[in-house]
């Protein structure tokens, strides 16, 4: 595994062996506006660059167990929150990296616009529960200007409270992203960014605690965030989802009633032309691992809380 530590912008990847406890960031509504210049430091192995012609990162020079030049930066994502006609601008990086192992993430890494793809055993393509991540974020951390190309293996997994800042996913593999942990206080936000093709879920809770979505586009997808409907340990879950633009989904939120499971949903947009996607979707849950009930669905005032107002066609 590779582990990122350090903050701000371009920060440099780390060996193992730097560590980094840096506090947790709290997040701001505003994405960011990323560029700067390009990574600069170790690559470390199992990281292979492709290309590029953004703006000039310095050849780095190959530490221990280090494999070569790092990545040039891409200039910034260059990519705007889904406005009300559902046309967002999606990023274009000029440079892609191979991930043949799971990227650690221990307080803050901002990728300033580099696609990562998984290889080898990150490689498949499959929709395997069991796959490991793209990224993984230790509580606290936060991945920001980062763009997710295929093959994506399982995504992001979060250890406990974590914020992904202008996250995209060009094609979702078993999930985007996951919030796993144990703890009832910890928070996973996502700002910005957005997702395509998702074939099950975009968004899994796993752990306790809360999921809060803002600003994201989502698009071809099963479902926008559940949570775990069949998980061994089951918790009280709370989702917020607020200013998603939705094109082409089967249903924003499903949750589980028998676990006292919330969902607040605002200002929502249902990209017009496409068949309309559910908004909130209650079941109930269990921990045998066996396919949960549907019991019903829309608001509920306990459950499933949103105004038929905050919904846009």
């Amino acid at each position: 595994m590779f582990v990122a530590s350090g903050s701000g912008a371009g920060a440099p990847v780390s060996n193992p062996a730097s560590g980094g406890s840096a506090s947790p960031v709290s997040s701001s509504a505003g994405l960011p506006a990323g560029g700067g210049a390009g990574l600069a430091g170790t690559s470390p192995v199992g990281v292979m660059s492709e290309g590029g012609s953004g703006a000039a990162g310095e050849p780095a020079s190959a530490g221990a167990g280090g494999a070569g030049a790092a990545t040039t930066g891409a200039g910034g994502v260059g990519a705007t929150v889904p406005s009300a006609d559902c046309a967002p601008v999606w990023p274009k990086p000029s440079t892609t990296t191979k991930l043949s192992a799971t990227f650690e993430v221990a307080s803050v890494y901002d990728g300033q616009g580099q696609r990562f793809v998984g290889a080898g055993d990150l490689g498949s393509g499959s929709q395997s529960e069991n796959q490991p991540p793209l990224f993984e974020l230790s509580a606290g951390a936060t991945l920001k200007n980062v763009v997710l190309g295929s093959p994506a293996a399982d995504g992001v997994h979060c250890l406990g409270t974590c914020t992904l800042e202008n996250v995209w996913w060009e094609d979702v593999g078993e999930d985007a992203a996951t919030l796993k942990g144990d703890s009832p206080a910890q928070v996973m936000r996502v700002i910005g960014g957005g997702a395509l093709h998702a074939a099950d879920k975009v968004f899994q809770h796993n752990g306790p605690g809360s999921f809060i979505i803002e600003g994201f586009y989502v698009e071809d997808f099963g479902k926008l965030y559940r949570s775990c409907g069949n998980c061994k340990q089951q918790y009280a879950r709370h989702v917020e989802v607020r200013g998603v633009a939705a094109k082409s989904g089967k249903v924003l939120v499903g949750v589980n009633v028998n676990y006292h499971d919330t969902a607040v949903l605002e200002d929502i947009t249902l990209c017009a032309g496409t068949p309309k996607p559910g908004i909130c979707d209650r079941y109930t849950g269990n921990a045998d691992g066996s396919e949960p009930v549907k019991t019903g669905s829309g608001a509920d005032g306990t459950t499933c809380n949103y105004a038929e107002s905050s919904i846009h066609d």
